[in-house]
C-alpha cells in the first residue's frame, strides 16, 4: 500500500514537471526587421510602447514556484515576464494579428 502511493506522488510530480516544461520561457520576435527581446520588472526599458506584449505564463508559474530559491523569480520575473506578440493596433481593443 506505501508503494503504490509513492508510485502515484513520483508520477504525479513527473506530470507536473513535464506539464511546466511545456509551458513557460519567453521567446524574441522579429516584427518588420526588428528583433524585440522579453521583459520584466528590472529591464522594464526593453518594452517598446508600439509593440503589443503578453504575460509568460509558465515563468511566472516557475517564479513562484521556485520563490525559496531567490535566483529563479529574480530572473523569471525582472527579465523574462512578458513577451513581444506583434504590433499593436491604431484602434484602440483591436487584438493585433
Amino acid at each position: 500500500m506505501r508503494k503504490r502511493m509513492m508510485l502515484r506522488v513520483a508520477t504525479f510530480l513527473m506530470v507536473m514537471v513535464m506539464m511546466a516544461t511545456a509551458t513557460g520561457c519567453g521567446d524574441t520576435k522579429t516584427i518588420n526587421g526588428v528583433v524585440y527581446d522579453t521583459y520584466g520588472l528590472i529591464n522594464v526599458e526593453k518594452k517598446n510602447l508600439d509593440i503589443a506584449y503578453e504575460p509568460i505564463w509558465g515563468n511566472i508559474i516557475w517564479g513562484i514556484i521556485l520563490v525559496e530559491t531567490i535566483i529563479a523569480p529574480i530572473y523569471f520575473f525582472g527579465f523574462s515576464m512578458f513577451e513581444p506578440i506583434g504590433k499593436k493596433s491604431p484602434i484602440k481593443g483591436m487584438v493585433p494579428n
